[in-house]
């Protein structure tokens, strides 16, 4: 029996911080890469990946949810309100009863659901309220997941991903090896063998406070002050992007090929 997996979500399943050229919107990720391992394991395998970085959960919902499950996948992955919960004033209840019933509505579908707690980052002071509504969204995740059936990735119960190589320099987004950990991670919890080779990780030396105070001040320069602008005018990159894979595709065909066919006919046209 052929199945398919669909990934619905934001900049985490789209897979923001994995740059590769040759994938579309130049990002890879760790849904790409668990899709390749499921076309090694069995060509049957289809995928399609609709997520699209800085979505909010109701616009994952109300923009992908319909066609997800229009595809009638056997498998769903579902990560949505990461987003939300970097706005200060986010109603962690209401994003909570938003989330149930999304995944009520995936649940109901008969696919096998695959849920993900966020991971509680613990680079710096600053990021603080963040981590606290991580936690308490974690939690809820947690109980969702068990009354209704799906299955639980507890990314922030693996502190393996505190190491710092496994981040992009923006401290949210995985890096390329943190991205390639989650999908052996998502393969061996849902059961299917991999190739994925894991380099061991070098242990992280903490920096003196000198040094340490100026990388601190480099991040909040480079990566704090750009996103408290943006989300203050409103813009957001996700706005100009389109998802990666709307229709299924077969993995086993070679994904980077079939990214290069998907150009090719949109310049023929």
């Amino acid at each position: 029996m052929s199945r398919l997996l669909v990934a619905v979500g934001d900049s985490f399943t789209e897979g923001v911080g994995d740059p590769h050229l040759h994938y579309p919107n130049a990002v890879r990720g760790w849904a790409d890469r668990l899709a390749r391992q499921l076309g090694r394991h069995d060509p049957s395998w289809r995928y399609a990946n609709l997520a699209i970085r800085s979505k909010f959960l109701d616009q994952v919902v109300t923009d992908q949810l319909d066609h997800a499950i229009a595809l009638e996948p056997t498998h769903i992955s579902f990560f949505a309100g990461g987003n939300d919960l970097l706005s200060l004033r986010t109603d962690l209840d209401g994003l909570l009863q938003r989330y149930e019933d999304a995944l009520a509505r995936l649940a109901g579908t008969g696919a096998r659901v695959i849920v993900f707690t966020a991971f509680d980052i613990r680079t710096t002071r600053l990021l603080d309220p963040l981590v606290r509504r991580v936690q308490a969204y974690n939690v809820g995740v947690r109980e969702l997941a068990g009354k209704h059936g799906a299955t639980l990735v507890d990314h922030a119960s693996i502190r393996e991903f505190e190491h710092p190589a496994l981040w992009a320099p923006d401290r949210i987004h995985m890096s390329r090896p943190g991205h390639k950990r989650m999908a052996a991670l998502v393969a061996d919890t849902i059961g299917v063998p991999h190739t994925l080779r894991l380099r061991d990780l070098v242990p992280h030396e903490p920096r003196d406070w000198r040094e340490a105070a100026r990388v601190e001040a480099r991040f909040v320069r480079a990566e704090v002050v750009p996103l408290v602008r943006r989300r203050l005018r409103g813009t957001y990159e996700g706005d100009t992007i389109r998802p990666k894979w709307p229709e299924p595709i077969h993995p086993a065909e070679g994904m980077k090929r079939l990214a290069a066919r998907r150009v090719s006919a949109r310049v023929d046209v």
